[in-house]
């Protein structure tokens, strides 16, 4: 089973093998190709967007505070390059910063830079699943690592959802199961629901980590396999988490 959170420092290979992946599809793919699950975005699109967000991540991390997001700014012409620099400055930003001092961030969890170790590894697994789909392939991301997506989403997204959208409804526990690393996360009702301790479901969602993570980031994936109250568990996680 996966231990959740990562110490901090542990997710900098992580981010670097990701970030590595990502520009080489940048570099081997037709920037106008479209992203499936990324509405209307070509693959220029989504390396400018996540360019952006580790540049911005970065400024938030080295001054701990707030920044304006600015995702005007263009790649130029040579966008897997501008990425790979974003890239750089993100993890450089991270390799010199103490996890544990203060710092903002908008999840549901403690207000330190730890956060942000973390959360730039699956804001990069998932978008990295996105330009694989582009490209006409598949991603396979660490089981352990997809684990930790899902964790995050649920302990860091779900608490703060009402940031962006209406709470989602659940009238009864409901588990989530990844069937290839074991873990397992049980969610009580709740404004919004929230992780608790192990209890007996009304409703269980088993499919592997990968596919757990990439079904609550509302993209396409073996959709879990339901069992107990399915329409509960089905309207559950047809509700958005993220922004």
């Amino acid at each position: 089973m996966t231990t959740m959170p990562f110490p901090a420092r542990d997710y900098l290979p992580v981010l670097r093998e990701l970030t590595g992946g990502f520009t080489e599809v940048l570099r081997t793919t037709d920037p106008a190709a479209p992203v499936p699950d990324c509405a209307g975005w070509t693959l220029d699109d989504l390396g400018a967007h996540l360019g952006n967000v580790h540049r911005w991540a970065a400024a938030v991390v080295t001054t701990g505070e707030v920044q304006r997001q600015d995702f005007a700014t263009g790649a130029g012409a040579d966008l897997a390059s501008w990425y790979a620099e974003s890239a750089q400055l993100l993890l450089e930003a991270l390799e010199k910063a103490t996890p544990e001092d203060r710092c903002w961030h908008f999840g549901g969890t403690e207000k330190t830079k730890a956060f942000w170790f973390r959360r730039q590894v699956h804001e990069t697994a998932v978008h990295l699943a996105d330009a694989h789909s582009a490209a006409g392939g598949e991603v396979t991301l660490d089981p352990a690592v997809a684990a930790d997506g899902v964790d995050e989403v649920l302990g860091a997204w779900l608490p703060r959802v009402t940031r962006w959208h209406a709470a989602p409804s659940l009238a009864a526990p409901l588990a989530l199961r990844a069937t290839d690393t074991g873990d397992a996360w049980t969610l009580h009702p709740g404004e919004p629901p929230a992780l608790g301790p192990v209890a007996e479901p009304a409703a269980t969602a088993e499919a592997t980590a990968q596919d757990l993570l990439l079904h609550l980031w509302k993209r396409t994936a073996t959709p879990p396999s339901l069992s107990g109250d399915t329409a509960l568990a089905g309207h559950f996680l047809q509700a958005p988490f993220t922004a």
